[in-house]
């Protein structure tokens, strides 16, 4: 640093103040009260050095006082302050002078001092951070902390742009290497919640699994959790819970392995149900495309799924399944209803169904059973219930019509055209 102190310290607002008071009192005996002290220019020497009190200071001809009386600083306990161009300290903690008889100092370096005796500003020093109180952290709480220059931390070197966490509960010391980013306090977790985090560099988790940047991963474990210094928190995620009545539909995002152990491929679809857990949380590669309703059928009812899943779980597209009941069931991904819930056909002696079969199978109902081809045509008549296969479509039902003795009916046989 170019110039004398004097030069220094010109325009600031204790050289005026201290200017001010000297020069229009033109005093030559100053007293200076225990735990003060005052700066004092030789001009000859060019060299500003420090008087403390108790003591009666003469000034001489070629001395000029600069700055003081002022009170010496003080920190209290738990207390601290940061001084800017510190003075230079041997192995014994004595002050280190340059040729000219002037305290050396660490310019633009700056230097924390906590707790203990009142001490004084030697020329050159000044402060950067006023008395503080130190930063209590509580417990479930942390600061976030940055290097801004390397250092060692207690055996753990620290790189300029560090950060890590310090957490409560305690009294953060602070050093001059180090910044305060910010005060993070803990998310607590409930029964049936998570916290999905992300991580916003390569870290280790709180369970000590190494993480890369953009990764994202949930947190299911019940309590306070404190988000590690690179860890983000995405969102908090809440359980749906399940009932016979309902069950989820999920779709996986990538190819992974859930949390029942079995792998999913990306895009895969699947159904998350009372059988499988009490609770779910989705897990980061999985997406909830909604909420699935029982499907309920009575005894007196019957339903036709389309596309419906094998036993290996992969949709058979264009395939169909006939469902009696009295049954409950869930609609698996992809398959739907033909035509709703249906009721099963009741006819009465003087009621019959027109039926055709769609491709080749064998009846059952008829005795002995017969072997329908694609397109045949057949009747049934009541009294009976009946519950068409898969196969098997309802072209029409028909009544009994009654005749009396004077009356008759002209009847067309649909193959041969001939009417009777």
């Amino acid at each position: 640093m170019k110039g004398t102190y004097a030069e220094i310290l010109k325009g600031s607002k204790y050289y005026k103040m201290g200017q001010d008071k000297n020069e229009s009192s033109k005093q030559s005996i100053y007293r200076i009260p225990p735990y003060h002290y005052l700066h004092v220019l030789d001009k000859t020497a060019n060299v500003t050095r420090i008087e403390t009190g108790p003591k009666t200071y003469i000034r001489q001809e070629n001395e000029h006082v600069i700055f003081g009386p002022e009170k010496m600083v003080i920190i209290p306990p738990c207390h601290y302050c940061i001084i800017c161009n510190p003075v230079v300290r041997d192995e014994q903690n004595a002050l280190v002078f340059d040729s000219t008889g002037q305290v050396k100092l660490r310019h633009a370096d700056l230097e924390v001092r906590l707790e203990q005796d009142p001490f004084p500003l030697y020329p050159g020093e000044h402060m950067h951070t006023d008395v503080t109180p130190m930063i209590v952290v509580s417990s479930n709480s942390a600061l976030r902390l940055k290097a801004i220059r390397d250092f060692e931390d207690n055996g753990i070197k620290r790189v300029a742009g560090d950060e890590w966490l310090f957490e409560g509960p305690g009294t953060f010391v602070p050093r001059k290497e180090v910044e305060v980013v910010e005060t993070a306090s803990a998310i607590v977790i409930n029964p049936n919640q998570a916290l999905k985090l992300r991580a916003r560099a390569e870290t280790k988790d709180r369970d000590s699994k190494q993480r890369v940047t953009g990764e994202e991963w949930i947190v299911k474990k019940t309590g306070a959790y404190l988000p590690g210094a690179y860890e983000e928190i995405v969102d908090v995620v809440n359980a749906y819970v399940l009932t016979d009545k309902d069950a989820v539909h999920v779709k996986a995002k990538k190819t992974f392995v859930d949390d029942f152990g079995k792998t999913r491929k990306n895009g895969e679809e699947w159904l998350i149900t009372m059988q499988d857990t009490e609770t779910y949380i989705p897990g980061v590669y999985e997406e909830v495309l909604g909420i699935v309703t029982v499907t309920t059928l009575s005894n007196r009812q019957y339903c036709v799924i389309l596309d419906p899943q094998g036993p290996d779980g992969k949709p058979q597209f264009g395939r169909k399944k006939l469902v009696k009941g009295e049954k409950s069931f869930f609609l698996q991904p992809g398959e739907k209803l033909e035509a709703g819930i249906q009721d099963v056909h009741v006819l009465s002696e003087n009621e019959g169904l027109i039926l055709r079969a769609r491709e080749a199978f064998q009846d059952g109902t008829a005795t002995p059973p017969v072997m329908r081809s694609p397109g045949d045509r057949w009747m049934i008549k009541g009294p009976a219930e009946y519950i068409p296969p898969t196969e098997v479509e309802i072209i029409t039902k028909r009544y009994a019509i009654p005749l009396d003795e004077n009356e008759g009916i002209y009847v067309r046989n649909i193959k041969s055209g001939h009417v009777s």
